[in-house]
């Protein structure tokens, strides 16, 4: 069945995947060669670890394990200190802190479930209960002001089964089900409708200051990002550039917006984006970050990557953006860290695990960082929430 869009696009890149092909059939001689090779590897590995491993020395820092026979989740990255991981299997993403720090809001594919859910978790990642309905698909929740109620996005009233998952013949893409809409929600099961209109309407984030909300909806033909006030009124549309507006954050001030897009460049491309749009999908491969006011005014573009950057968020402060990409190997699984300025200077890469790490969002004290990773995953497909310390 199908996940989330974001787990969705690292599982497509190859996160967890194993090479698959024809099982190869070896003789028994072939066998018996590669045992006594492996017996020989064996050796030889052991010898250099009681050498004292001095060549890794000069390599860096060795990564450090969170327990004795884990894999690593340090990784020398030297604005992250005391990395702690606070979910064990499953699919986890788009964990986001409470307004007071104390809780976390994610969503997960766990305990039988067919497609994702939503979490809450308190900061050390005990008490760990579903809080969304159970049906249908839901994805993107986040804390309201008060920190007591939340939105995510949810299918549940289209069908209480998980949709049906795209035709994957035509290349890699997302589906944006027009069945999706914007729930205002609280512990107790209470929902309340914030959006009803035709087409997708998801991806919902709050600015706690200024109580608007930020999505993406599929209006006119186009997908786009609005805002409205905590009620579901005051509408207005933020962005009107033809192509994929989405994963929307403002500044902790208000005064600022960062968001994921993709803005076909040609005729042929914007009429591909059109048509894949008409039945209800997108292609993410190629996404840069933008940046403009809370009001939609003054978009400017400040990464030119050609690759895939998501997953921006601000840091506490409001001067800075921190965000996910595959920068240095365009199309594949290795996505890392980075922070940079919100006029896109001073880029600096923050994780190195060489593998999957994305949804960054710093505490509103700006003294902790949280994220998705697949460090020290022990199965296939499985991908883990993290809190760090930061280190300016």
């Amino acid at each position: 069945m199908r996940r989330s869009l974001h787990q969705d696009f690292l599982l497509y890149t190859g996160v967890g995947n194993s090479e698959r092909g024809p099982a190869n059939r070896m003789s028994r001689p072939l066998l018996l060669l590669a045992a006594i090779l492996v017996a020989v590897l064996a050796l030889v590995a052991v010898r250099l670890l009681l050498a004292g491993g001095a060549a890794a020395g000069r390599a860096g820092p060795a990564p450090s394990s969170q327990e004795k026979g884990t894999k690593p989740i340090e990784f020398g990255e030297r604005h992250l200190k005391n990395v702690r991981q606070l979910t064990f299997g499953g699919l986890n993403a788009e964990a986001y802190w409470s307004p007071d720090g104390r809780r976390i809001i994610f969503q997960a594919t766990r305990e039988g479930l067919k497609c994702d859910q939503i979490f809450i978790m308190n900061a050390d990642g005990s008490q760990v209960k579903m809080v969304s309905t159970g049906r249908g698909r839901t994805t993107c929740a986040y804390f309201l002001p008060d920190g007591k109620r939340f939105l995510y996005a949810s299918t549940h009233e289209a069908a209480p089964d998980c949709p049906p998952s795209p035709d994957r013949s035509r290349g890699y893409v997302w589906p944006v089900y027009a069945s999706y809409d914007v729930y205002a929600a609280d512990e107790t099961g209470k929902l309340r409708k914030l959006t009803d209109h035709p087409g997708y309407d998801a991806e919902a984030t709050v600015n706690w200051r200024t109580r608007r909300i930020v999505w993406t909806a599929l209006r006119d033909g186009d997908l786009n990002l609005y805002s409205m006030d905590l009620s579901g009124k005051k509408v207005k549309r933020l962005t009107s550039r033809l192509g994929y507006d989405g994963g929307a954050f403002f500044s902790p001030d208000g005064k600022k917006l960062v968001w994921r897009a993709h803005y076909p460049a040609d005729p042929a491309a914007q009429q591909d984006y059109r048509s894949k749009l008409a039945q209800g999908l997108v292609t993410p491969m190629k996404m840069e970050l933008m940046v403009a006011e809370a009001d939609g005014r003054n978009p400017r573009q400040i990464t030119s990557f050609g690759c895939a950057s998501f997953a921006p968020s601000f840091t506490h402060d409001s001067r800075q953006i921190i965000f996910a990409s595959n920068k240095q190997r365009c199309d594949s699984r290795n996505f890392e860290l980075y922070l940079v300025n919100a006029d896109g200077s001073g880029l600096e890469q923050i994780t190195n695990s060489g593998g999957f790490n994305s949804f960054p969002m710093f505490s509103p004290d700006g003294n902790k960082l949280l994220f998705v990773s697949d460090r020290g995953a022990r199965e296939r497909y499985e991908f883990n929430i993290f809190v760090a310390d930061w280190v300016p």
